[in-house]
C-alpha cells in the first residue's frame, strides 16, 4: 500500500523555487532518530548560494559525500535525488503519492541512514526520491524531520547557518520582532501578519525563491499592480502558470515589507495545510535576505527577525523603535 504525501516542492527556473512537503496526518512529523549530541554543541555551517539564490549546506550520507542538499523549512519531508539514491545503492524502496504545487504523481521512497549535518547524524525514515533536475540540481533537500526540536538561524549577513537548541544559540537576545506560530502538519504558520491591509497566513519558507499566494489573497488583493504571469515547474515537471502582483505592504510586528512581487496560484498544498478558504501565502527568499538574521525555532514554535544595518536595504523597510512579540 502506498503513502500520501502532501507537498508544494516546487524547482522554478525563472523567479521562484519553492519546497514544501508534507505527511498526511495532524500531527508533526516523526522525529528523525539521531545520535547523542551534546545541547552546548552549535552546529555552524557556511552557507553555499545556489543559481537562484537557494541556500545548501554540506551533507554526508553513511559516511560518503559532502552532498548539495537545500535548507527548506517549507518542507515536511526531507528528499533525495533518484540519482544520489541510486549512487548509494538505496534499493528498498516503497511506493508513495506525491501531491506537488501543479501534480499529483506517484514517487518512490527510502530510508536513508546515518545523514550526518554538522555533527548531528539522524536517520530518515521516509525520503522521496526526485529527479535533481526538479530540485534545482541539488543532491536533497533537508526538510522538516530533520530540523524538529531545534533552531535555524539563518545569518544572511555572514552568510552562516547554525542548527542548535536556542538557549545555545543566545536565546531571543538581538532580535528585534519575535512572532509566534501554529504548528499544522509541522509546520509553522504565522497568523497574525497582514498584507495591504488584508490578515494573512505567511508560512516561512526557506527553499521558496520568491512569494507564493492562494487564490483568496488574491481576490483580497485586487488593487495590487498586476505584472507579468509566471510559469513555474513543480517536482514532477509540471508546469503550472500563476498572475504577478506587486503588494505595497507586508506587516510583520514592527517591520513593514514594501512593494514586493507574489505570485498567485491555485494550489493543492494550502488546502491540505487548513489554508484554502483564508488569504495565505508562503514569504521566500527574496524577502527574508531583507533581515539580517531569520530564525526559525520549531521547539518554541517562535520566528524571530533582526532587522538590517545597511541603509539600502532598510529602504525598504518602515519599522518604530519599540520591539514587537505577536503571540
Amino acid at each position: 500500500m502506498s503513502s500520501l504525501i502532501w507537498g508544494m516542492i516546487v524547482a522554478v527556473p525563472l523567479a521562484l523555487s519553492s519546497t514544501t512537503g508534507q505527511t498526511q496526518g495532524d500531527t508533526p512529523p516523526p522525529a528523525v532518530a539521531t545520535t547523542a549530541v551534546p545541547l552546548t554543541l552549535t552546529e555552524v555551517i557556511a552557507l553555499e548560494t545556489e543559481r537562484y539564490r537557494r541556500l545548501t549546506v554540506p551533507v554526508t550520507i553513511m559516511g560518503q559525500g559532502p552532498y548539495r542538499f537545500m535548507i527548506d523549512t517549507g518542507a515536511q519531508a526531507t528528499v533525495l535525488s533518484r540519482d544520489l539514491a541510486d549512487r548509494l545503492q538505496l534499493f528498498d524502496r516503497s511506493p508513495a503519492t506525491l501531491i506537488a504545487m501543479a501534480s499529483t504523481r506517484q514517487v518512490e521512497t527510502t530510508m536513508v541512514e546515518r545523514v550526518a549535518l554538522g555533527n548531528r547524524v539522524f536517520t530518515i525514515q521516509t525520503a522521496p526520491l526526485l529527479d535533481a533536475v526538479n530540485i534545482g540540481g541539488a543532491d536533497g533537500i533537508l526538510g522538516l524531520d530533520s530540523l524538529q526540536d531545534q533552531r535555524v538561524l539563518f545569518d544572511f549577513e555572514n552568510n552562516l547557518l547554525s542548527v542548535a537548541d536556542a538557549e545555545t544559540l543566545g536565546g531571543n537576545r538581538g532580535f528585534d520582532i519575535v512572532v509566534r506560530a501554529r504548528r499544522q502538519l509541522g509546520q509553522l504558520i504565522i497568523h497574525r501578519a497582514r498584507i495591504d491591509g488584508v490578515n494573512v497566513a505567511v508560512i516561512i519558507d526557506t527553499g521558496a525563491q520568491g512569494s507564493v499566494g492562494n487564490p483568496v489573497l488574491a481576490q483580497r488583493l485586487r488593487r495590487a499592480r498586476q505584472q507579468a504571469d509566471t510559469t513555474m515547474t513543480d517536482v514532477h515537471g509540471v508546469e503550472i502558470t500563476g498572475q504577478t502582483r506587486i503588494a505595497q505592504r507586508l506587516e510583520l510586528g514592527r517591520a513593514e515589507i514594501g512593494n514586493f512581487p507574489i505570485v498567485f496560484a491555485d494550489s493543492p498544498t494550502f488546502i491540505n495545510l487548513g489554508l484554502g478558504d483564508e488569504p495565505a501565502m508562503v514569504l521566500g527568499m527574496a524577502e527574508l535576505r531583507l533581515f539580517r538574521r531569520v530564525a526559525i525555532d520549531f521547539a518554541s514554535q517562535q520566528v524571530l527577525f533582526d532587522m538590517p544595518s545597511t541603509a539600502g536595504t532598510l529602504e525598504r523597510f518602515n519599522f518604530t523603535n519599540q520591539a514587537t512579540r505577536i503571540d
